[in-house]
C-alpha cells in the first residue's frame, strides 16, 4: 500500500470506547431484498460478505421500528421474532472485521398504501411530499407519536440483543425524523411542531429513547450515530441554520458521530449558491472534534477519500463505489488502485453478488450508478 494511505487505515475511537480499526464505513444503501416480512434474505447476506472486508465499520440499510414504517424490501426491527433474523446480518458483517451499525428508520409520508398493505402513509402533518403522485398522509395523534418515541427505543434494544455494535437513527433523507424536524411537513401546532424549538422535539425524544435504551440494555460500549439531510431547497424547507441548531443540541446527547447525507461530500449550500465551502465541513467546524462527522457522498478513489480527512473530517463512508467495486479496499492495501472499478458492465453482475431487487434498482437509475451497456 502506498504510504499516503495510511490515514485512512489508523484506527479510531468513539466517545462510547468502541474502537474501529480505520476510518473507512461502508454507507448504508438500500438493498430492496428482504422478505415482505422484513426477514434477512440470502442475497442480502451474501451482498454483505461479498464488499465489506477491511472496512472499520458498515452502516446498514435501514430497518423499520414499526410495521407501518416500511417500504418494499426493507429490513424489520419492528418486533422481537426478528431478532434473530437481525443477528444472521450482524454476524454476517462482523464475521468479515467490521463493527456492525444497524440503521433504524420510519419511513412516513414517503410509504405508500400498495407497500403498507392499504394503510395510509402517517407523517407529521397531512401534507405529501412534493411530487406528482405524492399521497396524502395521515397527521399522528400526540399519543400515535409517543408510541413511535418508544418503538425507536425498542428497536434500539432489539439490535443489542442482536449483536450489532451499534445503531444509526436515520434523520436523513426525507424520512420520518426529517418530517418532524421540516417546516415543510410538520405545520402542526403543538408539542411536536409549531416552531423550530418544537420541530426539533421529535428527533431529540427519539434520541432519547435509544440512549436509555443503550444505556438499559447495552453491557458492553455501544456506538450510536445521527444521519441527517442538511438542508431542503422546497420552500418552507430546513435552512443551514436550522441544522445547526439541532446539531447543537444533538452534541449535548453524547452521541458517537452524526452522518452527513450529501450527495456530494464537497456540497455547498442547496440554498445559497454563493456558499461553496463544504457543509459537512461547516458542521465538523461547528461541533469541534470531539463530535466526529462522517463525510459521504461521490467519494470514488482513495484520493478522494484522503482529501475528506485533510479537510478535517476524520471518518469517511463510501457508498456506490463500493457497489461498483466490491475489491476495494483489497485493491488499495495491496498498492493496485488503479485497477479499481468505476463503472458497471452486464457481465460483472456474478461478481458483484447483487441482490436482483437491487440490480434493477441500479438498472433504472443509470444516472445515479455508473452503469456501460
Amino acid at each position: 500500500m502506498k504510504s499516503k494511505y495510511n490515514p485512512l487505515f489508523e484506527p479510531f475511537t468513539f466517545a462510547s470506547g468502541v474502537k474501529v480499526d480505520n476510518r473507512l464505513f461502508m454507507a448504508p444503501m438500500t438493498t430492496n431484498s428482504s422478505f415482505e416480512n422484513g426477514m434477512v434474505t440470502l442475497e442480502e447476506k451474501n451482498y454483505y460478505k461479498r464488499r465489506v472486508a477491511g472496512l472499520g465499520a458498515v452502516v446498514t440499510s435501514c430497518a423499520q421500528v414499526m410495521e407501518n414504517g416500511r417500504f418494499a424490501g426493507s429490513l424489520s426491527a419492528a418486533s422481537d421474532n426478528r431478532i434473530e433474523s437481525l443477528s444472521k446480518l450482524a454476524k454476517t458483517i462482523q464475521g468479515e472485521g467490521p463493527k456492525a451499525i444497524l440503521q433504524i428508520f420510519h419511513v412516513g409520508r414517503l410509504g405508500s398504501k400498495r407497500t403498507l398493505r392499504g394503510e395510509q402513509p402517517v407523517s407529521a402533518s397531512a401534507i405529501p411530499l412534493d411530487s406528482e403522485g405524492a399521497e396524502v398522509p395521515r397527521a399522528l395523534s400526540d399519543a400515535e407519536v409517543r408510541e413511535l418515541v418508544d418503538a425507536f427505543g425498542q428497536a434500539t434494544r432489539r439490535a443489542i440483543q442482536a449483536g450489532f455494535d451499534g445503531i444509526e437513527l436515520h434523520g436523513a433523507n426525507n424520512y420520518l425524523i426529517q418530517q418532524f424536524f421540516s417546516p415543510h411537513s410538520n405545520r402542526r401546532e403543538d408539542h411536536w411542531g409549531g416552531s423550530l424549538e418544537k420541530r426539533m422535539n421529535f428527533p431529540l425524544a427519539v434520541v432519547q429513547a435509544a440512549k436509555e435504551a443503550i444505556q438499559t440494555y447495552a453491557d458492553k460500549p455501544f456506538i450510536f450515530g445521527y444521519r441527517l439531510s442538511p438542508e431542503e431547497i422546497k420552500e418552507p424547507g430546513i435552512t443551514i441554520e436550522d441544522t445547526f441548531q439541532l446539531v447543537t443540541k444533538l452534541k449535548e446527547q453524547g452521541l458517537d458521530y452524526i452522518h452527513v447525507s450529501t450527495n456530494e461530500w464537497t456540497q455547498g449550500s442547496v440554498r445559497d449558491a454563493i456558499v461553496t465551502k463544504p457543509v459537512v465541513q461547516r458542521i465538523q467546524e461547528l461541533v469541534g472534534k470531539d463530535l466526529p462527522i462522517i463525510g459521504v457522498g461521490s467519494i470514488v478513489t482513495p484520493d478522494d477519500a484522503l482529501t475528506v480527512l485533510e479537510t478535517g473530517i476524520p471518518l469517511v463512508a463510501i457508498g456506490r463505489e463500493l457497489v461498483v467495486e466490491p475489491d476495494w479496499i483489497q485493491k488499495v492495501k495491496l498498492g493496485n488502485e488503479t485497477a479499481i472499478r468505476k463503472k458497471i458492465k452486464p457481465e460483472y453482475r456474478e461478481d458483484l453478488t447483487l441482490p436482483d431487487a437491487m440490480w434493477e434498482y441500479i438498472e433504472s437509475r443509470p444516472g445515479w450508478f455508473p452503469i456501460v451497456h
